[in-house]
């Protein structure tokens, strides 16, 4: 089993940067896949980014590049989401995601473990 714990969330104004955090547990950190997931009220749950288990490569829709990096330390057991130039539509809940298999995935069905999510909120 493993546990997923986000932090980092808060208001900020459009423009503003955001740095979320991740912290897992229970299971070998660096053999886990780690994504990132954010669902705005009414609406599915998107994919934003994911990182290699040895943080080598990362993937991300092309709408988020440029403004959202993810990294990872597998010493420290944590993944972190940089978010710069932040619009008012980013507003949303931010889950992190882990999944036991590497690979290119960006459903959220291909992860198996979740996080309880952090918000986000960017006022205009």
């Amino acid at each position: 089993q493993v546990q997923l714990v986000e932090s980092g969330g808060g208001l900020v104004q459009a423009g503003a940067s955001l740095r979320l955090s991740c912290a897992a547990s229970g299971r070998t950190f660096s053999s886990l896949t780690i994504a990132w997931f954010r669902q705005a009220p009414g609406k599915e749950r998107e994919f934003v980014v994911a990182i290699s288990r040895s943080g080598d490569y990362t993937h991300n829709p092309e709408v988020m590049n440029g403004r959202f990096t993810i990294t990872r330390d597998n010493a420290k057991n944590t993944v972190n989401l940089q978010m710069n130039s932040l619009k008012p539509e980013d507003t949303a809940v931010y889950y992190c995601a882990a999944r036991r298999e590497c690979g290119r995935r960006s459903a959220p069905t291909d992860y198996d473990y979740w996080g309880q999510g952090t918000q986000v909120t960017v006022s205009s």
